[in-house]
């Protein structure tokens, strides 16, 4: 018996709860990071808002916008603000940059609902916005919740005006409402993904009217013109954003977990974040990716899809007298990259979903997948067994459990990364991140454990 546990511990691959192996002071180190990472979600639920976040916290930590240099050098710390809602940032090592980087790379925008170029509008004596939702959720999940209004309006005359309404305890709050079951004998006949319709999630804002002439648009409107200075075609170029108006909070009666709000992906910016702010000067020049429109195709000019991150590195390169022709295809050649993004863990309730063998677990450690996609791999970008060996070797050689995955059964679904856009510039990359119970949901779900576990394989990447 003896000789067989010896055998078991020595051939197969363990899968156990990663808080059976740490200290209370470990315990407390995790608590109070993720303290810290629960501050972040609160303050930072959109893309813009997140990249605001993060370039205080850099600029706190003496890092530079590197548009206002001319030259960099060993040791710089830099930072490329992409039109306010992706963000570019290095740590430049001590060697050349044509041996190769090693990169992260997460997103920052989340599934959510933005309002309609043309969105106020008044019917049965209320006044709604209309909204048009982005990324893939299941419609039925954002009625009768509390929602929050973020966003960016941009007047003809350059005026920018930043809202946020429905956070803070003295804020009204708005919601999306759903039919009573007393009158929902046809809705709830209807497959799930048909119970509540695109075109109705109208987002309730008010029911008083102006007076008794006019009605309750244009009383809102009025309200918006004298709070903001804006007009109803002032909406044509505003970027305004619904999402839930829950703040991030600790889960459980152990508080192991944390619920929030646009976990996928802001777990993974937050941690490599953290992770690139601890380095000192490491061997290779190291980048953080922030992007933009990844739950939507990655397309546009802050998605992972467009040239601005060839522009940046390109500036690095100039600026660290290094650019030659072709160097930027040698340099990405070269590179090593950690595609930042979560997993959709084991969820016991919904068994049928997963196989079991090849799921991931909360708690487990940190979640490597190689490669995401549909039915037979469509769209992934499949790591080759020598580099995942690379990096499973970075993990154990740093105590940092893992676990490896696929994204549920197949021919189920599917879903995908930046790592396949990386992957065709010729770098090496390998999906990692963590398991999310409820993902794309209003509120999705985390481990401490698995939390702090990331921020330290991101970090050992990085010294590597």
């Amino acid at each position: 018996m003896e000789k067989n546990t010896k055998l078991k511990d020595e051939l197969l691959n363990k899968k156990e709860s990663g808080w059976l192996s740490i200290s209370e002071n470990e315990k407390k180190d995790i608590f109070n990071f993720c303290d810290k990472y629960i501050s972040f979600l609160n303050k930072s639920k959109t893309e813009r808002e997140a990249t605001n976040t993060i370039i205080k916290t850099l600029k706190e930590k003496g890092f530079k916008d590197l548009n206002t240099l001319d030259i960099v050098n060993e040791g710089d710390k830099v930072y490329y603000n992409n039109k306010g809602k992706s963000l570019f940032v290095a740590v430049i090592g001590k060697e050349n940059m044509e041996n190769g980087l090693n990169l992260i790379g997460s997103h920052l925008d989340s599934p959510r609902l933005d309002l309609k170029p043309n969105p106020l509008y008044e019917d049965g004596n209320a006044a709604y916005f209309k909204t048009h939702y982005y990324g893939g959720i299941k419609k039925y999940q954002w009625t009768t919740i509390p929602l929050a209004i973020h966003g960016t309006i941009v007047k003809t005359n350059n005026e920018k005006i930043d809202i946020a309404i429905g956070e803070d305890d003295n804020d009204p709050i708005f919601t999306i409402t759903d039919l009573l079951p007393h009158l929902a004998d046809n809705q709830m006949k209807k497959r799930l993904d048909d119970g509540i319709e695109g075109e109705d999630l109208n987002l309730l804002i008010g029911s008083i009217p102006y007076d008794k002439d006019d009605g309750v648009k244009l009383n809102i409107m009025n309200m918006l013109n004298k709070k903001y200075n804006i007009t109803e075609k002032d909406f044509f170029s505003s970027e305004i954003e619904i999402v839930p108006a829950f703040k991030a909070r600790s889960l459980g009666f152990d508080e192991s977990m944390i619920a929030a709000y646009g976990q996928d992906d802001k777990v993974c910016a937050y941690t490599s974040l953290s992770a690139i702010l601890d380095l000192d000067v490491p061997n290779k020049t190291c980048v953080c990716i922030f992007s933009d429109k990844e739950e939507i195709g990655s397309v546009g000019n802050t998605g992972m899809a467009s040239n601005a991150f060839n522009y940046f590195i390109s500036e690095l390169l100039n600026k660290h007298n290094e650019n030659v022709p072709n160097m930027i295809d040698k340099v990405f050649m070269n590179s090593k990259m950690l595609s930042a993004d979560v997993d959709g863990g084991y969820d016991s309730i919904y068994k049928d979903a997963y196989e079991l063998n090849n799921a991931s677990f909360i708690g487990n450690g940190i979640v490597l997948n190689k490669y995401t996609g549909a039915w037979g791999k469509s769209g992934a970008s499949d790591a080759n067994a020598e580099y995942v060996s690379y990096v499973r070797k970075i993990l154990e050689d740093n105590n940092i459990k893992y676990q490896v995955s696929e994204l549920g059964k197949i021919d189920l679904g599917g879903g995908g990364t930046i790592a396949y856009i990386l992957a065709n510039k010729g770098i090496e990359v390998l999906d990692c991140g963590i398991a999310v119970l409820s993902m794309h949901a209003p509120i999705e779900v985390t481990s401490k454990f698995d939390i702090y576990s990331v921020y330290k394989a991101y970090f050992s990447f990085y010294k590597n």
